[in-house]
């Protein structure tokens, strides 16, 4: 099982749903850095669940404890360690299945993976749970983006089930803006449609099934000239990222699947000179070209798939007896899993944004 991810600053997770703690390692921090504890409360908070009606009723704080490379309130340059203990877990609701494979979870893939051996606990090291580092890891990126490079991540919920939100537009953009989104109870830019998707996540909730949306994300002020093509480009690092998350289905960048609606005239980003700096009169193709960021904004979707555990009664099999069998999967879920994942996109993006700035300064020196 890979635990561990990137170049510059490498990460290592660990930890299971319904285990003692979750946690990661961090390495790659230059020593000297200081923390806001509290831009990290609250971004963990924006994760955390049950503080929604919206979420599971699962309560956990995710209060994290930083076990080692921090000190005096900065980085020491050593792996820094971050632990998130587990609090309200209820493993007694996974025992009477533990030999059914929940549709839509990995519980079958990964028996057959590991042999029988994994946790199957609320999907132990498969659970969303394990997100809740990688937030922690994402708060600490972003705040060096944000004081030494001016870049800043924000998200918006494009849609929720088939309620859509209206994309990111030239006046969506700014600084001032994206910053707010990490504040709302339900990021959206047209805030007409947030009641109609609260009624949605609600209905799905009371007829013990789940739905599923879209989030579209925008990282801005972003220098030109990172990407290393063909391998490491900006998009293939982002979407390894992005598909290393639980639930995501979907990724696509600029236009998307609609530039293929397009004519090359229309679906060419045309240039201009402004206040000395170069820029694009549209943004089709996100903010990069040849995966190399051309200094636009990049702008990328990211598809999240409804919440497999439901209470509705399913179709599976008996892993141990090898026999069909039927399912009505108990516990505590949630029945979108969409407003919380925001953070989570965000976070995965700083990482990576992040790591390729270190990776051209690494290079350029």
């Amino acid at each position: 099982m890979s635990g561990m991810w990137g170049k510059n600053i490498r990460l290592s997770i660990f930890g299971e749903s319904h285990g003692e703690c979750i946690g990661i390692v961090i390495d790659g921090l230059k020593a000297g850095i200081q923390l806001d504890l509290d831009y990290i409360r609250h971004e963990m908070k924006r994760r955390a669940p049950g503080n929604s009606l919206l979420s599971t009723p699962r309560k956990e704080k995710d209060e994290f404890e930083i076990m080692s490379g921090y000190f005096n309130n900065r980085t020491t340059g050593s792996p820094l360690c971050c632990m998130i203990k587990n609090n309200n877990t209820k493993s007694r609701d996974y025992d009477k299945t533990k030999h059914l494979m929940r549709p839509g979870h990995a519980d079958y893939t990964g028996y057959i993976k590991h042999g029988g051996f994994n946790d199957y606990r609320g999907g132990g090291h498969f659970s969303g749970r394990l997100t809740a580092p990688l937030v922690f890891a994402g708060a600490i990126a972003k705040q060096i983006l944000e004081k030494d490079y001016n870049i800043f991540i924000g998200s918006h919920i494009k849609s929720i089930s088939n309620i859509e939100d209206q994309v990111f537009g030239e006046n969506t953009l700014d600084l001032d803006y994206i910053c707010t989104l990490r504040n709302a109870d339900l990021a959206v830019i047209n805030t007409k449609i947030k009641e109609k998707m609260k009624k949605e996540i609600i209905k799905a909730k009371e007829q013990n099934d789940s739905v599923g949306g879209v989030i579209e994300t925008a990282i801005i002020n972003v220098i030109p000239g990172l990407g290393e093509p063909f391998f490491d480009s900006v998009e293939s690092r982002l979407s390894q990222m992005l598909f290393s998350v639980p639930a995501v289905k979907g990724v696509e960048f600029g236009a998307g699947f609609d530039i293929t609606r397009l004519k090359g005239s229309e679906a060419n980003d045309e240039y201009k000179i402004e206040n000395g700096i170069v820029k694009t009169l549209s943004n089709n193709n996100g903010g990069i070209l040849g995966g190399i960021t051309n200094g636009m904004p990049i702008i990328f979707r990211t598809a999240i798939k409804p919440t497999p555990s439901i209470a509705k009664q399913q179709t599976t099999i008996n892993i141990k007896e090898k026999a069909n069998s039927t399912i009505v999967i108990e516990g505590r879920h949630d029945p979108c899993i969409v407003p919380r994942a925001l953070p989570v996109i965000d976070s995965v993006a700083a990482l990576v944004m992040l790591d390729m700035i270190w990776e051209r300064k690494v290079t350029n020196e």
